[in-house]
């Protein structure tokens, strides 16, 4: 997150608590006192004229021709350079705004505290305003903040909680998510200074970037003594405190690609040395046990190699990753919907075709039906003419009775697989809910139906144009009736291999209707998977934990103070003081 990203989120707070009528509009008044409360913290000298200047054709009423914005980036965040306390510059922003919008007495949380979270909202919340935290950010700190204190973290708790939130909004403001927080709902169990300290420990990591603290002995560099001293790791620096209440910072130990970090030999009667060599200097520390020199050595080398490779701590790298992985996923909704849409209006394209090609086929139907009626009239007429030949037009004619009856139940059943295509086609699109990433797939598929479909239709033309030739061939004469007898021995065999590739042809779309459904298995695999991963990955950041400052050694007290020498420097004085004693008993 960039800095003016970070001041601008703390600086909407406070607007928009000046903002009293949520109008979007602030008196000018109130916004001077902003801006020169904005440039005292951040120090920057402030030019009142500047703002005058801004905003001096709108001085009747509230602020809202010119707008705050520019004035804001030009005369003070573009002036920014970082040399300020970024405590004390969210500390006023969060007194001004918490006026307003904080009631202290539901809270089981102390206004410092209460601020701390603020501060954590912040930092989590998503780059858009009004600024809200989403429920993976929430989840994240509570996991944190339980870590902090101590305790397990229940699932099912969140769960329950996520499906309330999730039956009115989706995220949290600033001050829900401190009442939250404050409410204790998370931290049942535990005390008020357990929370506490929870809350300052996630603040340290996540505003003050301390991955590391605790007591060690440090060498001195002129007087050679070892010191006990609270050291604080950060990602480029190491600073070190007289007491873990920060009080007295007696120095820094600055860190970049060229330093180095390895284990010494036990002397001097320290154990579990290192030495950090710096661009400047050395350092000789001592831990209180080989696990907490090991912690500090691992710590170090991490923030080295960080450092080596211009990358940002590891929980502004993690929270990055979490916000871009958030907005593929976005994206990927998107895409996913306007993709349904699309396949939604083709599907309502191919099923108006379908009616189309229903009511031609119905159409079809009652002109065979129309041809037949004819047909009989026609051969009626024949009838009275041709008596000498009735036995032979009566087998003829039964002959042809049959063929028409066989052409009506092929024309039925086509009928009744046109049917089915068309409750293949409902069912297509229930299917098309499930449909993900299968683009290719399944435009292949579709332009398989569609070739299909064509030479169906092609198929049914042809069996349409051998009908029409039958009927007219039975009103040719008696000479032709013979030469009728051998064409129609021709077509019956013509249609029977248009039947068989009729057939071939709908094996054909069985095998593409297998094939999408091949295609949809993929899809729902591919999904699993994605999903598994999501899960994998929340797993993998619960496990994250930071390490705790270790706990003081003993200390030893003399007449010369806490830890004034040690344990050689004080055997040595003992044994001094003994020959001492002796000489003065021998001279006596």
């Amino acid at each position: 997150m960039a800095l003016r990203d970070e001041l601008l989120k703390s600086i909407w707070h406070a607007f928009t608590a000046l903002d009293v009528d949520k109008s979007g509009k602030v008196s000018k008044s109130q916004l001077k006192v902003l801006s020169h409360n904005l440039c005292t913290v951040m120090k920057i000298p402030h030019d009142p004229v500047a703002l005058e200047e801004h905003f001096k054709d709108d001085d009747e009423g509230p602020v809202s021709n010119q707008g705050y914005m520019p004035y804001l980036n030009k005369f003070i965040l573009d002036k920014v350079t970082g040399n300020f306390d970024r405590q004390d510059f969210n500390k006023m922003c969060w007194t001004l705004s918490s006026r307003k919008n904080l009631d202290q007495s539901q809270l089981l949380i102390s206004n410092d505290d209460a601020f701390k979270v603020w501060c954590i909202f912040n930092f989590l919340s998503e780059d858009r305003y009004p600024l809200t935290i989403v429920t993976e950010e929430i989840e994240y700190f509570l996991r944190k903040l339980t870590e902090a204190m101590g305790g397990s973290w229940v699932e099912e708790r969140f769960e329950d909680y996520k499906l309330q939130l999730n039956s009115k909004q989706q995220s949290l403001n600033a001050w829900e998510l401190i009442r939250l927080v404050g409410s204790g709902h998370f931290s049942k169990g535990m005390d008020r200074q357990t929370l506490s300290m929870g809350i300052n420990e996630v603040y340290q990591e996540l505003i003050m970037d301390v991955l590391k603290q605790g007591y060690m002995m440090k060498k001195g560099h002129k007087r050679k003594n070892w010191t006990e001293r609270w050291f604080m790791l950060k990602p480029n620096s190491i600073s070190y405190y007289v007491g873990e209440d920060l009080a007295e910072k007696k120095g820094d130990i600055l860190l970049d690609g060229n330093c180095s970090v390895e284990p010494l030999q036990d002397k001097e009667g320290k154990k579990c040395l290192f030495l950090i060599k710096s661009s400047h200097k050395s350092f000789e520390i001592s831990a209180s046990d080989k696990k907490k020199k090991q912690e500090w050595i691992q710590a170090i080398q991490t923030c080295v190699s960080l450092l080596r490779q211009g990358r940002p701590a590891p929980h502004r790298e993690a929270r990055q990753k979490r916000r871009e992985m958030r907005l593929k996923q976005q994206a990927e909704q998107e895409e996913l919907e306007l993709r349904m849409s699309e396949l939604q209006t083709a599907n309502e394209a191919k099923q108006l075709e379908l009616e189309n090609m229903r009511k031609a086929l119905e159409e079809a139907a009652a002109n065979a039906a129309e041809e037949e009626r004819r047909r009989l009239q026609t051969q009626t007429e024949l009838q009275d003419r041709y008596r000498t030949d009735l036995e032979r037009e009566k087998m003829v004619r039964q002959q042809m009775e049959e063929q028409v009856a066989q052409k009506s139940t092929e024309l039925e059943q086509y009928l009744q697989r046109v049917r089915e295509l068309e409750d293949m086609y409902r069912q297509l699109e229930d299917a098309l809910e499930d449909e993900r990433r299968a683009r290719q797939d399944e435009e292949a598929v579709r332009r398989l139906q569609a070739r299909l479909l064509e030479e169906e239709a092609a198929k049914r033309a042809e069996l349409e144009e051998f009908h029409l030739q039958q009927q007219r061939a039975i009103s040719e004469t008696e000479a032709e009736k013979k030469e009728l007898e051998k064409e129609r021995l021709a077509k019956e065999s013509a249609l029977q291999s248009a039947m068989k590739q009729l057939e071939q042809l709908e094996q054909e779309r069985q095998g593409a209707l297998e094939q999408y459904q091949t295609v949809i298995k993929k899809l729902e695999d591919a999904t699993n998977n994605t999903k598994s991963w999501k899960h994998k990955v929340a797993e993998h950041e619960g496990m994250l934990r930071l390490i705790q400052p270790g706990s003081k050694g003993q200390q030893m007290i003399t007449n010369w103070g806490p830890a004034a020498f040690s344990d050689a420097e004080l055997s040595l004085r003992q044994k001094k003081w003994q020959e001492m004693k002796n000489q003065t008993t021998q001279a006596q």
